[in-house]
């Protein structure tokens, strides 16, 4: 009997149904949101424009409230326990302090002063720091400004001492404490974002003019550089170390003295450098409180449009500013011994420069001992044959480029103002106050994110509060014209100096200098070419603001990484396509910090401009200072001149944890 297999039976084969591909759904380009934006925007101011604008009001309410504010503060200012017992003592010890600097620096003669900055000079850089520091000190008494230079000079000193004793104690602290840090940070945002115009009075209302007034003013705006770099450098310092420095049983004060500061000491030096610029671009604008110095000379100038009298004066500051920063920098590189600041290795090899430390310093000493002593044989004040005053050459130079450039220098101002500057003004006042802050929170939103663009409207909403809708709308005109030619030429030099190595190099120096100079300096060649006029405070914005924009520009597109640009080379983009398509796009967060800091630089020159005709805010300002009954617009004018320059910044902020950190100085 045989048997069988159960016979399996395949299952059937079926067709089966073909795969049908999901089409990919279409990205709404990123440009077309911002395009239909502005189309509505155009929409509705043509079908609004000239309803709901909020004209200039004199009589705002908050005018009233500041005025009876200082009215209170002058009648209680000898019976109230927060001035009898707080802030007259701090009145009075500034102004001791400043009186015994100036008595001090005076009763060296002025051999003695210029010697003893050459000697200085020398301890702490070599020969060269030396010859600098000692033909800067001479050039005040041969410019004719011998006096006014010293007490200038007083003012910085005592403005940073008292900066350098509040800042670096809370740097070093928020270095230490990330709860402290966090604290300080926006606080420290504000005082860097307030236009130096905005801390006068304030300072008038609680000090008074004098003194003591632009010291404190000008340490406010010196103190946050000083906080934010000793911060900086703390926590820079190796975790390696710190862990060390505790395996051995360190408490936490030995390891901050002995280990964190140390290490930290070439930073802490930088933070004293830049407190010492911020004061000196601070000291010049404080004249207008009637702070002694240069300030008084370069203020009387400008009101007087005397282009000469003026150039002695900022030729002067900018010279005390080169000679201070190089001090600095030169102590800052080197611990003073062997190796110098102007001279390295090499330097430490020749003649004095092998000079221990303590020596150098000695010799210094002796060397001043000997300029001061010989000051008892010589005239009281600079020799009036050694002084040469540039003021009138100055002002040939400016009448024949008046009358030679003329005919140019108008065109372009007539040209900007006729394209730009009334066009927009026009746009910006005559727009309904609910299309401007709607304007304002969408573009906000749409850069920085919603608590930026919150702000951003809270701020443009207590302006027309404060009653100066109008002249805010019309320096926020200049700013934004002063920000497009600023971002233009800043663009440019940028681009050009991350392609060309050799145009880099030669352009790094310029921009070293330019960044030294205090902002008020500006306001000179501007002044030359433009005459009194709003695009004269546009020109000296513009000038101010494109070194950091270029600056930030070439380190974006340097940063972007050199495998990205060998792909894109590699797959045949040209250099055209390679900048617009790889290199700006990857740079997008430094090009967002260069237009975040160009409009607040330019804000900040803007305002001054209102001494050569800008007027707006920058012209209520001044004259709260100068008249009386119209203090309560002046502080208004300050605090709206702050609100407007947090709402610009918070609206270019930029977006994301990757967000490059602000500029520290």
């Amino acid at each position: 009997m045989t048997s069988h297999a159960p016979v399996v039976t395949p299952p059937p084969v079926t067709a089966e149904a073909p795969v049908v591909p999901t089409p990919p759904r279409r990205r709404v380009p990123g440009w077309v949101p911002w395009a239909g934006g502005v189309a509505l925007a155009v929409v509705l101011y043509v079908l609004f424009a000239g309803q709901a604008v909020l004209p200039h009001n004199e009589d705002a309410a908050a005018f009233g409230i500041l005025r009876d504010a200082r009215d209170w503060v002058d009648a209680h200012r000898n019976s109230s326990p927060i001035f009898l017992f707080f802030i007259n003592y701090i009145r009075l010890f500034i102004d001791v302090l400043v009186t015994a600097l100036q008595t001090t620096l005076h009763a060296m003669g002025w051999p003695g002063l210029i010697v003893g900055a050459g000697a200085l000079g020398w301890a702490l850089g070599g020969w060269r720091l030396g010859l600098l520091s000692l033909a800067g000190f001479t050039s005040f008494g041969v410019l004719g400004v011998w006096d006014m230079a010293v007490d200038t000079l007083a003012l910085v000193i005592a403005a940073v001492l008292l900066s350098l004793l509040i800042g670096l104690p809370l740097g070093v602290w928020a270095g230490r404490s990330e709860r402290v840090r966090r604290f300080l940070t926006p606080i420290l945002d504000v005082m860097q974002i307030m236009p130096t115009f905005a801390y006068l009075a304030p300072m008038t209302l609680f000090f008074l003019i004098g003194a003591p007034s632009a010291t404190v003013a000008t340490m406010i705006y010196s103190i946050p550089p000083a906080i934010r770099i000793a911060a900086l450098g703390i926590r820079e310092v190796s975790p390696t170390a710190l862990e060390a420095s505790r395996s051995i049983g360190a408490t936490k004060w030995q390891t901050l003295f002995k280990v964190q500061i140390p290490m930290a000491r070439t930073t802490i030096l930088l933070a004293v450098n830049q407190t010492i610029m911020m004061a000196i671009s601070m000291v010049v604008i404080t004249a207008l409180i009637d702070a002694p110095g240069l300030g008084e000379k370069i203020i009387s100038a400008l009101t007087r449009v005397n282009t000469g009298s003026m150039f002695d004066g900022g030729i002067a500051i900018v010279i005390m500013a080169i000679v201070l920063d190089r001090m600095t920098r030169a102590h800052g590189s080197h611990r003073g011994t062997g190796q110098t600041g102007n001279g390295g290795p090499a330097a430490a090899k020749r003649g004095l420069a092998r000079l221990p430390g303590w020596v150098r310093w000695a010799i210094a000493a002796v060397v001043t001992a000997a300029g001061v002593a010989a000051s008892a044989a010589l005239p009281g004040s600079f020799p009036s044959q050694l002084q040469y005053p540039l003021a009138k050459h100055v002002n040939d130079i400016t009448l024949w480029i008046e009358t030679n450039w003329f005919a140019v220098t108008d065109w372009i101002k007539n040209v900007v103002s006729e394209l730009l500057l009334n066009p927009l003004q026009a746009v910006l006042t005559q727009s309904p106050w609910w299309l401007m802050t709607a304007a304002v929170f969408a573009l906000a939103l749409g850069l920085s994110g919603l608590r930026a663009a919150l702000t951003a409207t809270g701020c443009l909403l207590a302006l027309a509060l404060l009653g100066l809708w109008q002249h805010s709308m019309e320096t926020l005109t200049m700013v934004l014209v002063a920000t497009v030619l600023t971002v233009l030429f800043g663009l440019a030099l940028g681009i050009l100096a991350a392609r060309y190595d050799r145009f880099a190099t030669v352009l790094r120096p310029v921009l070293d200098a330019a960044q030294t100079m205090p902002s008020f300096v500006y306001l000179l060649p501007a002044l030359a070419l433009f005459s009194s006029s709003r695009f004269t405070a546009i020109a000296a914005s513009v000038i101010y603001a494109v070194p950091p924009v270029a600056r930030l520009v070439e380190d974006g597109l340097r940063a972007v990484p050199a495998t990205v640009v060998e792909a894109a080379t590699s797959a045949g983009s040209t250099y055209r396509q390679l900048l617009w398509k790889v290199q700006l796009p990857m740079a997008r967060g430094a090009l967002l910090l260069a237009l975040n800091q160009g409009i607040i630089m330019v804000l900040a020159v803007v305002v001054v401009g209102a001494l050569v005709g800008a007027g707006a805010l920058g012209y209520d300002v001044v004259a709260g200072f100068s008249q009386y009954e119209d203090f309560g617009k002046g502080f208004a004018a300050g605090i709206a001149i702050v609100l407007l320059g947090v709402m610009l910044d918070r609206i270019t902020q930029g977006s994301g944890s990757d967000r490059k950190k602000k500029r520290v100085a």
